[in-house]
């Protein structure tokens, strides 16, 4: 039996006596969960106590997901029995659930676009007036205090469909809030919000925990587990691993217990031969949306794309893309002035955009994974007007294989598969329409440990093919462990651009959130030469002197 194992055992034994003495507010047993083609959850107990964050960890498609959408009352397990309060209960609905005082944040969103901010707060919960109807102005007013209670800033009158995918999620995280249930359930509440919102969750989290609330949270971010987590259960293959205090794992050995394996390198870079300018921005712009964006992107190279939220990143893209086409400002690629007005001339330019809300704007979620796979490279796979239907199922069953997609066939409802594996299946779709230039926003978000170092290596693989890349992420260390520059993006336009040798989290968090200048000025000042620029230096570097 390996020390990990050995460890990990104790660990549990540890906990299971600690816990012996206080009640759990909520007792999973013996449960079995299957769909067509999988095993999602095998025997799996679990215990959560009140007034502690119980992190549940595991690669995608361990069965966390599912094992939560259970215990919310989204999914009635096969087999086992469920405990709350002491009390055995069979949860209906997420409505009984939300009644007897379990709520869930979802991984992804679950808000009415059309609907304002305060309507989907409140939805079947409003107040209504002496006639009946509803009291907008009591919903308004409940919601700016709900807001000011969190320290929100947003317009309860808003629709949601106008927000970001970062306020969107605090909204989400304020409607379960707004339910004051005893089991809160956050599934990757942080998987869109950036470091600053990151902080802001967890202040909320400390005072829930203070209430005397049970968390359960899952994520795939390792920092995050150690910084909030009391507890941690690690699922996988539907199976339950261990569970243990989080003092009792460091690092290493949580991700060998999630993975089965050690991963030595998450940031799986090398160093490529850069070619000459794939895509040059000038003076880009859209109104509302960024103003006098310009950089360079060259071939082999990954460019990273970091900002605050609000600061314009997504925007950008969609623009190069097609999506909302741009005001002002021209795109050359290969030096040949082009415009773009929609994803379909995007496409033919060889652009590729992975978005980041793969729910929204990325699945056809009744589809199956060949299906999402292979629509994008339908036109390259025709003759006479025909699909070559099994030259195409070909090289999505490669794809599949190549990218590790966990999943029944290529005949599944890609509904049913895990947050990560969509995510590969997206990537997929776009890797068969051989693309020369990769736009990825997020292209980790929602995605296990595991998972994410075979999308890192991917990306570094595609980049030494000569792929041109341009990364944005939230996350700090991604954006510098996979970048060879870094372009930062503050109150919608460009701020700086970084060298890899030259970024640090001080120099990007100060050019990204311009409260410090003097920073990236003596940044900038020491780097000099390297190719490194500050708003408050000279005029931004686009990339033409890249080494």
């Amino acid at each position: 039996m390996s020390d990990l194992t050995m460890r990990a055992l104790a660990a549990r034994a540890e906990h299971a006596t600690t816990s012996a003495a206080r009640e759990p507010v909520f007792a999973a047993r013996k449960i079995r969960k299957a769909f067509p083609g999988v095993i999602a959850l095998d025997d799996v107990s679990i215990d959560i106590h009140a007034g502690r964050v119980h992190a549940l960890m595991g690669e995608n498609g361990a069965g966390k997901s599912t094992m939560m959408k259970i215990i919310a009352g989204v999914y009635f397990p096969d087999d086992g029995s469920l405990h709350f309060k002491g009390k055995p209960i069979a949860l209906k609905s997420p409505r009984d659930a939300l009644d007897r005082g379990i709520a869930m944040i979802h991984q992804e969103l679950n808000l009415l676009p059309y609907m304002t901010v305060a309507e989907n707060i409140w939805i079947g919960r409003e107040p209504r007036n002496l006639l009946g109807l509803i009291d907008h102005r009591m919903l308004n007013r409940r919601t700016g205090e709900l807001f000011a209670q969190l320290g929100i800033e947003i317009d309860p009158q808003v629709l949601i469909g106008e927000l970001s995918i970062a306020n969107r999620q605090m909204v989400e995280i304020a409607k379960a809030v707004s339910f004051d249930s005893d089991l809160l359930i956050m599934d990757e509440p942080t998987s869109a919000i950036t470091d600053r919102e990151v902080e802001h969750l967890f202040r909320i989290i400390s005072e829930l925990k203070a209430q005397g609330k049970a968390i359960i949270y899952i994520t795939h971010k390792m920092d995050e587990v150690f910084q909030i987590a009391d507890d941690i259960s690690i699922f996988r293959d539907g199976h339950h691993i261990v569970t243990s205090t989080a003092k009792e794992f460091d690092k290493q050995s949580l991700i060998a217990a999630m993975v089965g394996r050690e991963l030595t390198q998450v940031f799986p870079k090398m160093e490529v031969s850069i070619g000459e300018v794939a895509l040059a921005v000038r003076n880009f712009g859209r109104r509302g949306a960024f103003s006098n964006v310009s950089f360079d992107l060259r071939y082999g190279e990954i460019l990273g794309v970091a900002g605050l939220m609000g600061s314009g990143r997504t925007e950008v893209m969609e623009s190069i893309f097609g999506i909302y086409p741009a005001d002002e400002g021209e795109l050359l690629f290969d030096g040949k002035r082009r415009a773009i007005r929609s994803p379909q001339q995007a496409i033919a330019a060889g652009v590729a955009f992975l978005t980041e809300d793969r729910k929204s704007t990325g699945l056809f979620l009744q589809l199956s994974v060949g299906e999402n796979m292979q629509i994008s490279a339908l036109r390259r796979n025709c003759a006479l007007g025909f699909v070559r239907q099994k030259r195409v199922n070909v090289s999505c069953a490669d794809m599949c294989r190549q990218l590790k997609v966990k999943t029944p066939g290529l005949h599944e409802i890609i509904e049913n598969l895990s947050g990560g594996n969509q995510q590969k299946v997206l990537l997929a779709r776009w890797l068969l329409n051989k693309p020369k230039i990769l736009i990825l926003d997020e292209p980790t978000r929602g995605v296990d440990v595991g998972a994410k170092a075979e999308i890192h290596t991917l990306i570094t693989q595609l980049a030494r093919e000569g792929v041109a890349i341009i990364m944005i992420s939230s996350e700090l260390p991604e954006v510098m462990g996979m970048s060879d520059r870094i372009v930062v993006m503050h109150e919608r336009t460009v701020s700086g651009i970084l060298p890899r040798a030259g970024a640090t989290q001080e120099t990007i968090m100060a050019l990204a959130s311009g409260e410090q200048p003097e920073l990236a000025v003596t940044a900038a000042t020491n780097l000099h030469g390297t190719g490194v620029t500050a708003k408050a230096v000279t005029p931004v570097d686009t990339g033409d002197n890249h080494a």
